[in-house]
């Protein structure tokens, strides 16, 4: 009789001898009455809280003394030649003032905040369209005006914090935390990057500037090759004909000859003129459009391609011809570096997009920074919000993709 009582007092309460694991197992209810393992109040992200808020102080002198600073006397020396560089350059160490708050930010108070854009200084066209576009950066305007406001803040945490270590020790991690998660706000309201529209206002202004040097290397271009190829040649048409005039008399077999030699100068010079035209914009692509444009530009290529163009409708006149030029580049890129077999071409349509692919088996090791006109690819496609990737290890092969936007052609 005694036993099923002491086994009804082992099932009264828990072994002394078992550990926690043998109740989380057993499932019944002793494992859902286990309190939570003991947790330090002060962890180590209330460590970094109150590291930061600490920190405010000496950061938010700092950066307030350079905000004053920079606007008192770029302000006032505005009227000056020196006023307005000196400005832009202090908006440009706000960005990197603001850099460091990022920083720090995340290190502490694990916010993830994006960098901004780089401003698009290396496209400028001089010092003061630099200057211009360092002065309407919303970014660094508003790292000064994070800067300037963050003194009164900066001594209200460090006392806080401060006096709170000795005074009001189990409640710092309360405290902390919500000054902290001020401070979050603060950054990512001051400090994050410029909204959708200001980042697309500044990547068209800068795709502008590409838009016009590319023009302008065009016209610099086929006014060269107009002189030094189809313009010389009818300079030298002109005399030679000139000179079988006068010999027409005198000595007819000559002149006969001479007549001869600009006749061949004629077909040269029309050749060239073609050639002109063509890199200029081709009669086929206008009438005819990308389909027999690009078996044309396949059909001068040293290696074998095949085209596939698989559209219902023509794009827009502007599209078609960026997408006709950017596969004769990548072909004559083919031709002449990519020692390949053999080459495909596929150009098809997308939702709002036009695709345009170029695969070849050659040796690869093609780049944006390889020297064969593809940071000029890119830089044309992203003028029109197109995109440009190439594929190329090393020992091939080789895979350029590239995107526009797709734009229907005026009836």
């Amino acid at each position: 009789m005694t036993a099923p009582s002491s086994a009804a007092g082992r099932h009264e309460g828990p072994d002394p001898h078992d550990g926690p694991d043998r109740h989380g197992i057993s499932g019944g209810s002793g494992g859902a009455d286990r309190f939570p393992p003991p947790r330090p109040a002060y962890d180590v992200h209330t460590w970094k809280e109150i590291a930061h808020l600490l920190l405010n102080l000496p950061t938010a002198v700092f950066g307030f003394v350079y905000a004053i600073t920079v606007l008192s006397v770029g302000g006032g020396l505005s009227v000056t030649v020196v006023g307005l560089p000196l400005l832009a350059l202090s908006l440009l160490g706000a960005r990197r003032l603001g850099k460091l708050e990022r920083a720090r930010a995340r290190a502490l108070l694990g916010v993830r905040v994006e960098e901004p854009s780089p401003l698009p200084l290396a496209r400028g066209g001089g010092m003061l369209q630099r200057a211009w576009t360092a002065l309407k950066d919303p970014v660094g305007w508003r790292t000064l005006l994070y800067d300037a406001i963050r003194l009164p803040w900066g001594i209200l945490t460090f006392c806080t914090v401060l006096v709170s270590l000795f005074v009001l020790w189990p409640l710092l991690p309360y405290l902390a935390r919500g000054l902290a998660n001020a401070d979050r706000a603060m950054v990512r309201g001051l400090l994050s990057p410029s909204d959708e529209l200001e980042r697309r206002i500044a990547e068209l202004e800068s795709d502008r500037g590409v838009v016009v040097d590319t023009a302008a290397a065009d016209l610099r271009r086929i006014e060269r090759d107009l002189h030094d190829g189809a313009q010389a040649r009818l300079v030298n048409l002109a005399m030679g004909l000139g000179l079988a005039k006068e010999k027409l008399l005198e000595d007819p077999d000559t002149a006969a000859e001479m007549v001869a030699e600009a006749h061949g100068e004629v077909k040269l010079a029309l050749q060239e003129l073609r050639d002109l035209a063509r890199g200029i914009h081709p009669a086929v692509l206008t009438d005819r459009g990308l389909d027999a444009a690009l078996s044309s530009v396949a059909a001068r290529c040293t290696v074998p391609v095949k085209v596939t163009v698989d559209l219902a409708d023509r794009p827009a006149a502007a599209i078609e011809g960026i997408a006709y030029f950017t596969v004769s580049e990548l072909l004559q890129n083919v031709s002449k570096h990519s020692a390949a077999h053999s080459a495909s071409v596929d150009v098809w349509r997308s939702g709002d997009r036009l695709l345009i692919q170029v695969q070849d088996d050659g040796r690869g090791g093609a780049g944006l920074d390889g020297g064969t006109g593809m940071r000029g690819l890119a830089d044309r496609l992203g003028a029109v919000d197109g995109l440009f990737v190439v594929d190329s290890p090393a020992g091939g092969p080789t895979e350029v993709t590239a995107e526009l936007p797709w734009r229907d052609r005026e009836k």
